[in-house]
């Protein structure tokens, strides 16, 4: 566990931090902590929650990912890629059901990390993470009309289509006085930034705007409308459920702790070439995982790296993970005295801010340039764009996995058997007719597996029908699976039933190690198992002058 498991708040420590060092990680700490305090709520609202658990879910999983990460400078705290999936689970199962759904995601989270799988997360397709991330941002944005609008609306089908079917039916009700706050707010965050860098446009939207509406008496729905008053407090609580419900619980915990392992790691990895640095990806699993076990029991939600606090981070002077705890202590101080405040925001700034998040969210610039590729390419990202928008996130995420593993697949197969053709026709093979009369050549070049297993098989047998000793070279052969073992034992045993005799050439030690073990050869007998071409032609020759 030593060598899995090694938090960098605890490195920085041994190593030592600087007065100076220290008064900029705290000052980063606040700036980050402002930052997030009106995307915590944002995000829990339009989660179906109410704005405190967003509020928790930043202090105590920012501070427990900050605490024990793998990351120097990544920033914990509820996302925008969550918002889907949550608001899903709260509507099918209940706060309960997201409790526990975040529970078992948490349970994952660590045995990913105490598998050592924080590398292979890297192996999922980019045009994968493309399509869901640019999916989310559409159903976020498109959850978010409702309140842009200030349409009088009791409720909004699940649905996509039917969301947007309700709204333009719904048109004449639009209240104009949330539509011009809910287009303040989209421009005081893009504009405001250019005049103060330092304080966040999102908050500086909401501390305005909700001093307008105050102030001027306006009619427009707020955070106290749906939710009443805001607690200002930590309370533990445990979920109810029942054993023989869990198994409901498995898909949406797996898509919570894929999800939140892809964006922790994809997060850390951009802050890594912000600032040269290393971050160790089984630790932040760990770490994230404990998040996201501990938050619940407290009324919080899921948790995972975020990418735009991460990078405000480092952009504000944050090195070490003390900026990340001084981000969750100011989010704590924020909530317990000026928490109460929060109920008079109105849900049309709210949506203004998801607006902007969505489209930040959207990368609309790299989704075109995907459609540019391959055919490969663009499958995966449209099936997994649609299907996040028009069916379910985890049924996406699923699909979209698979999808590529089959696609990789194919495409594996197809390289396997346009390398064996090029090597057919070319003139080196002219050479081998010299070898002898009955004495044939056929070349595997690439992975003997389930995909490409078949083909191969089927022109063994072709070839070696028509040959006294059939001469099989295996140099490019990387390994061979369970299928492409059975296929090969059983062509190989057709072959040496027609009087075909076989010898192997340039077979490397694990794919020999995997003939051994399935008795191939001893079938084809283990002085017939050459390292070279040479000796291999130099045996067939010998068999050829016995027969």
């Amino acid at each position: 566990m030593d060598t899995i498991f090694k938090p960098k708040f605890f490195s920085v420590l041994k190593s030592g931090i600087s007065r100076k060092q220290l008064l900029s990680d705290s000052m980063a700490g606040v700036v980050v902590g402002i930052v997030a305090l009106p995307l915590a709520i944002a995000f829990a609202v339009a989660s179906g929650v109410s704005p405190d658990k967003g509020l928790i879910t930043a202090v105590v999983a920012g501070f427990l990912i900050s605490f024990l990460g793998g990351s120097r400078v990544q920033i914990g705290g509820p996302t925008g890629a969550f918002i889907v999936i949550v608001y899903g689970i709260v509507q099918q199962y209940g706060i309960d059901g997201l409790i526990i759904s975040t529970i078992m995601a948490g349970v994952m989270l660590v045995l990913f990390g105490v598998l050592r799988l924080g590398s292979l997360l890297k192996f999922i397709p980019h045009p994968l993470i493309v399509g869901f991330t640019s999916g989310i941002a559409l159903v976020i944005f498109s959850t978010q009309i409702k309140d842009a609008l200030g349409l009088s609306l009791t409720s909004v089908p699940a649905d996509f289509i039917g969301k947007w079917q309700t709204y333009f039916t719904n048109l004449h009700s639009i209240n104009y006085t949330a539509l011009i706050i809910t287009v303040s707010t989209i421009l005081i965050m893009v504009y405001s930034k250019k005049l103060i860098k330092k304080i966040p446009g999102s908050f500086i939207a909401i501390v305005v705007l909700t001093l307008v509406v105050q102030l001027a008496g306006l009619e427009v729905s707020t955070i106290a409308t749906f939710f009443g008053e805001i607690p200002n407090q930590f309370k533990f609580t445990l979920p109810h459920f029942e054993w023989s419900q869990l198994q409901h619980y498995l898909a949406p915990a797996l898509t919570i702790a894929l999800l939140g392992a892809i964006e922790s790691l994809l997060s850390a990895v951009v802050a890594d070439g912000m600032i040269s640095g290393n971050h160790r990806s089984n630790t932040e699993l760990i770490a994230q995982g404990i998040a996201n076990i501990v938050t619940p029991f407290f009324g919080g939600i899921p948790a995972t790296g975020a990418i735009a606090r991460t990078a405000t981070n480092v952009k504000n002077g944050g090195r070490t993970p003390i900026a990340g705890i001084i981000h969750a202590l100011t989010l704590l101080l924020i909530m317990l005295f000026f928490g109460r405040w929060a109920k008079l925001i109105p849900m049309s700034c709210l949506a203004g801010v998801l607006i902007v998040v969505a489209y930040n969210m959207s990368e609309w610039q790299t989704f075109r340039s995907i459609l540019k590729n391959s055919w490969f390419d663009k499958l995966v990202l449209l099936t997994t764009f649609f299907l996040t928008v028009l069916v379910d996130l985890t049924i996406a995420i699923e699909v979209g996995v698979v999808l590529s593993a089959l696609l990789f697949m194919k495409r594996m197969s197809d390289t396997s058997l346009q390398a064996l053709n090029r090597e057919v026709d070319s003139d080196v093979l002219d050479d081998y007719s010299k070898l002898g009369k009955g004495i044939s050549v056929y070349e595997i070049s690439g992975p003997f597996f389930f995909a490409s297993a078949k083909e191969y098989v089927e022109v063994l047998k072709s070839t070696g029908s028509k040959s006294k000793v059939l001469i099989i070279r295996m140099r490019h052969v990387p390994f061979i699976d369970a299928t492409g073992l059975q296929n090969f034992k059983s062509a190989i045993k057709q072959l040496i039933h027609n009087d075909t005799h076989i010898i192997l050439s340039g077979v490397n030690p694990g794919v020999k190690a995997e003939l051994d073990r399935a008795q191939i050869s001893s079938l084809i007998g283990k002085s017939n198992i050459h390292d070279s071409f040479d000796r291999a032609v130099n045996s067939a020759g010998d068999i050829i002058k016995k027969l």
